[in-house]
């Protein structure tokens, strides 16, 4: 049969996403470099359902069973497998085709692969997909960048085989070549912020309040169906629950090694976030947390020797109903904080690019499939929508209000994590960044005016306008023209 639309990379991802695509009646053809990746997907199309998918024996036959324009989604390693794929393609495609990379790549990467395929005449997008194996066959979000004729040919695809929420699919256009990426790129940074918020307050939870795993799989199942209602949340309390059936006994958690990997895109995030001079505190410290677990040797070394505080639960007391609540508020003001990061990281890149990125957009397409996807998202939308120049996220009247009715709570849960000597990187991450960006003053003055004193670097007034330098000891000479001091900031 002619193929509306082909698949290559048949790991899991591919396998499920070739199947999604099928389930809705868009006719398949599917390629890899191994023959039995190809068997077992046609065979579980045929399991499925009889699904209208079929495989193919090599590259050429793969691209020969597609219709024209030749839509081609690819989702192999990222990096140089992908220019390997891309290579064996082209060999028979042809201009006007388009090809999709579906994995998590530098945006960089995309940019440059777009520019190659256009000197042949052929579209390129790099579209992000969140949502694990099971989002992949059932529904991810999906998040394209690239020219909006190569999205046009896919939308009647990917718009049915994303996760559908009550406002559509999750997925739109982005923007050119390398928006899509960068999305999928700041999601995956938010999950790490979110994924270490929610450890810290189980960390809390088991160590002072010395919860059992049923009292706090219930609390995160109680919290499920409150403002914290989240993919996370949920999965949360059926991990903290699973007892252990490989020895019968205990917890599947508490025999985990508390060791984190990662695939990279969360210190991509954070490179960027540098790269266009935007705080990202909370996704920083999820990133620190994880290189400092994956030092287990050391930290055990360490704890014999580096001593904690040895405050009794009479010198910091602890009601268990009230802690409980406060670390609800806490989580949530600090989930806030972190999207507020992500977005203004978006936000920046996307000023930067020239890609126009609809903020309210991306808030609406991670709503549903992915990761990250929460009831908090919809509020986030609605700001978003209801300014579209708004500067940061805290800044929206309704959002602020929920912030500021959490504070104290969320100071009380930093008061106690500190006096217990529980390690809370990003809940506190998160609550510097709300006192840094609340206030009207800091003490960045006195900063700047070191640096004018050692480097020269010069500095602004407060009571006049203009660039001043002051000689601050009779060893300071004059510096000269004011103005080239103030050349290679960025």
């Amino acid at each position: 049969m002619s193929c509306d639309v082909g698949l290559y990379g048949l790991a899991v991802m591919g396998q499920n996403f070739a199947l999604n695509m099928a389930s809705h009646g868009f006719k398949v053809c599917v390629g890899n470099r191994s023959p039995s990746k190809v068997e077992l997907t046609v065979a579980r199309a045929k399991d499925e359902g009889d699904l209208p998918l079929v495989g193919s024996s090599d590259v050429e036959d793969f691209v020969k069973q597609l219709s024209k324009p030749r839509k081609v989604i690819i989702l192999v390693m990222a990096g140089k497998p992908v220019d390997d794929t891309i290579a064996k393609l082209t060999q028979y495609m042809e201009a006007g085709d388009v090809i999709v990379d579906g994995g998590n790549e530098w945006f960089h990467n995309t940019l440059r692969r777009s520019k190659e395929l256009e000197a042949k005449g052929i579209h390129f997008v790099g579209m992000g997909i969140s949502g694990g194996e099971e989002g992949a066959r059932n529904g991810p979000s999906l998040m394209p960048g690239g020219p909006k004729v190569a999205y046009d040919m896919i939308e009647p695809i990917i718009t049915k085989c994303a996760a559908q929420v009550h406002d559509g699919p999750c997925t739109g256009y982005l923007g050119p070549a390398g928006a899509g990426n960068y999305v999928k790129m700041v999601h995956n940074g938010i999950e790490y912020g979110d994924m270490q918020l929610i450890g810290e307050v189980y960390d809390i939870m088991r160590n002072v309040l010395k919860l059992s795993n049923e009292e706090m799989a219930a609390a995160f199942a109680e919290w499920n169906k409150s403002e914290l209602e989240s993919y996370l949340i949920e999965i949360t309390a059926t991990i903290l629950g699973k007892k252990d059936d490989v020895t019968g006994e205990g917890y599947v958690v508490d025999k985990v090694l508390d060791k984190t990997g990662m695939k990279g895109t969360g210190r991509w995030t954070i490179q960027e976030a540098a790269e266009r001079s935007v705080a990202a505190p909370t996704m920083a410290a999820s990133l620190d947390a994880r290189y400092i677990s994956a030092r287990k040797d050391e930290r055990v070394k360490a704890s014999s020797i580096l001593k904690g505080p040895e405050m009794t639960a009479a010198e910091i007391p602890v009601h268990k109903g009230q802690l409980l609540d406060d670390l609800k508020a806490a989580l949530y003001a600090a989930k806030v904080c972190s999207y507020a990061q992500g977005l203004g990281i978006i936000k920046a890149a996307s000023d930067d690019m020239h890609w126009n990125v609809n903020l309210s957009d991306c808030a609406r397409m991670w709503k549903g499939g992915c990761i990250i996807r929460a009831a908090l998202l919809q509020k986030i939308q609605d700001a978003l929508a209801r300014d579209k120049n708004l500067p940061n996220l805290l800044q929206d009247p309704v959002i602020a209000g929920e912030i500021n009715d959490r504070t104290a709570a969320w100071r009380r849960v930093a008061v106690v994590a500190i006096g217990y000597g529980v390690s809370t990187p990003s809940l506190c991450a998160s609550l510097n960044y709300f006192d840094s960006y609340r206030r009207s003053s800091l003490p960045a003055n006195l900063t700047q005016a070191q640096r004018d004193f050692f480097g020269g670097h010069t500095y602004e007034r407060t009571d006049r306008d203009g660039v001043f330098h002051t000689a601050w000891t009779d060893a300071h000479k004059s510096i000269g023209d004011i103005s080239e001091r103030k050349a290679g900031e960025v």
